[in-house]
């Protein structure tokens, strides 16, 4: 049996982000699970976003952040929107990072080595496990993300798009 992984109402999702704020790395792990959570990012996306995929050249975040195929897994190059609070939540965060090169990884390991999508689905599942989510995976974020998103309305179609889906 595969189970489908959990989806967060707005309650759980403060909860879980009361429990980040307290945990080692708050800033940085808030941030990646909210690009999960908002954006609908997959936990690899998030894994090989670079700074200069956010950041645009006059310093300010972007409105999107575009994914070359490299970075996608369907190696499909995509665009994921940013919302105001997902683009003031980034701005926060880049206020804690030491950039030395725009195309090093957005979020650093403690080695200051990015992610592998393997290492961050560790970190993230190990969040919601020690936050008290069972069900919660690596995947909960998107899974919240497309969910809420089909519960206001949004279009098959807009949600594909939305979630770098090629086909129904």
């Amino acid at each position: 049996m595969n189970k489908q992984a959990k989806t967060f109402n707005e309650r759980e999702l403060q909860r879980l982000f009361d429990y980040v704020a307290k945990t080692k790395n708050a800033k940085r792990n808030r941030t990646i699970l909210m690009l999960t959570h908002l954006a609908g990012m997959r936990i690899g996306e998030v894994a090989a976003v670079r700074v200069c995929d956010v950041v645009a050249s006059d310093g300010t975040v972007r409105d999107e952040i575009n994914l070359s195929a490299a970075q996608t897994k369907g190696k499909r190059s995509r665009c994921v929107l940013l919302n105001e609070r997902m683009k003031a939540e980034l701005a926060s965060y880049l206020q804690t990072v030491v950039i030395k090169d725009t195309k090093q990884p957005l979020f650093a390991t403690q080695r200051s080595k990015g992610f592998t999508a393997n290492s961050l689905t560790q970190v993230v599942n190990g969040i919601y496990k020690n936050a008290g989510f069972d069900g919660a995976s690596s995947h909960s974020g998107r899974r919240t993300f497309l969910t809420n998103l089909a519960e206001k309305g949004v279009s098959v179609r807009v949600m594909m798009a939305l979630a770098g889906h090629s086909s129904l």
